[in-house]
């Protein structure tokens, strides 16, 4: 998503680059650009200075405006967040507050007014409305993207074999030797790696997080709107919650479960030892570090791999879903998330780096999908000016 949106915003400002997309699958979206939830974030949950604040709000606009024109179905669902006891109504509060800043529509409503917005929800005290949520299609998404990439002479080869050379601008592409006048680095869960071949990157790697979801038809779990819980303030993940989807479903999840491998969609299949040894690495700096309670993590995340547990937290949020059967895997999905090697942190925000020669995006997690249009706008920008 960020690479084709990349890709549209240098072809819109200069028709006549020579552009070459390149993915090593053989076909759009297989990893997260494919994978993810669909849901167009209002852009609350972020920190005002963020660059994920900065185009989230955009983003959301601007997915929009790409739907009405392409003909891709939007519903606007918007979103409550709950509570579960009186500590979280404070972060709640501060919840809220953030997304004032960010110029986010919100409201902050009482318990009172919740049957109002969601019927089968509960919280404690208080919750937020977000009017502007919603769900979409993201593989459709993907292939519009990549129709007007190809529209104005973009190349788009998949299934590709790349080598770089001493100098990083000698490409191998498939057996063909290019010489780029800049690389952009979208790779997603191998952008670290790229990135350390041209000396950016180096003080980060990246831990893989299975996210698991399990769907219902509507009318199983006759949701309204969308329900999230009050994230949690020391891990970045928003927890288990429940969405619609663009197909009439409802899902339940995601997991956060900490993996060793960056394709590993199963449990135990896609090992893969270079991953192995990057996770253990970014794993041992993060249970060194005193950001995050790893531990914790592990034991909250793990039993979520068995259907009872993610449906009784899913529960605490709206109590019906203990009742609901017939619930459907779906795919899952990871998200690469870049760990800070020197302090053990994982990274709030996406990272951009690099010089003249190249560019490397990292980090784009949630909300990478809603944002990807004006944050492509922003890194094209950046390119054009270096070159």
């Amino acid at each position: 998503m960020v690479g084709l949106s990349t890709a549209k915003a240098l072809l819109e400002s200069n028709s006549n680059l020579k552009l070459v997309i390149v993915d090593k699958e053989f076909s759009l979206g297989k990893h997260a650009s494919g994978r993810n939830s669909g849901v167009l974030h209002s852009g609350f949950y972020y920190s005002p200075n963020s660059l994920k604040a900065k185009f989230c709000f955009d983003g959301n606009l601007a997915l929009r405006k790409l739907c009405l024109e392409h003909g891709i179905p939007v519903k606007t669902l918007g979103k409550v967040v709950v509570t579960k006891s009186l500590q979280e109504v404070g972060r709640l509060e501060s919840l809220f507050t953030r997304g004032k800043e960010n110029g986010v529509e919100l409201e902050l409503l009482p318990e009172s007014a919740l049957k109002k917005f969601e019927p089968l929800a509960r919280t404690y005290q208080s919750f937020i409305w977000s009017p502007n949520t919603a769900v979409s299609d993201p593989r459709k998404v993907l292939l519009t993207l990549s129709s007007l990439v190809k529209g104005m002479n973009g190349q788009i080869i998949l299934g590709a074999t790349i080598k770089l050379g001493v100098d990083s601008q000698t490409i191998t592409l498939n057996g063909e030797t290019l010489i780029a006048r800049h690389v952009i680095n979208t790779a997603g869960s191998g952008a670290d790696r790229i990135a350390h071949r041209f000396g950016f990157g180096i003080n980060f790697s990246m831990i893989p997080f299975m996210g698991i979801y399990r769907a219902v038809t509507h009318s199983r779990l006759p949701l309204s709107t969308l329900v999230y819980p009050v994230p949690d303030p020391v891990n970045p993940f928003l927890g288990v919650h429940l969405t619609s989807t663009i197909d009439g479903k409802v899902k339940i999840g995601p997991t956060a479960i900490p993996l060793l491998n960056r394709e590993q969609y199963r449990i135990f299949a896609g090992w893969n030892l270079i991953d192995i040894k990057e996770s253990l690495t970014g794993l041992l700096c993060m249970l060194r570090g005193d950001a995050h309670n790893l531990p914790g993590l592990a034991k909250s995340e793990f039993p979520k791999l068995f259907l009872t547990r993610l449906i009784r937290d899913a529960a605490e949020l709206v109590p019906a879903t203990g009742k609901v059967k017939g619930w459907e895997k779906l795919q899952p999905g990871i998200r690469s998330q870049l760990v800070d090697l020197t302090t053990g942190s994982l990274v709030n925000d996406f990272i951009v780096e690099g010089d003249g020669l190249s560019t490397h995006v990292l980090n784009v997690v949630s909300p990478g999908w809603t944002a990807s249009i004006p944050f492509g706008k922003y890194i094209a920008e950046q390119v054009l000016n270096k070159i």
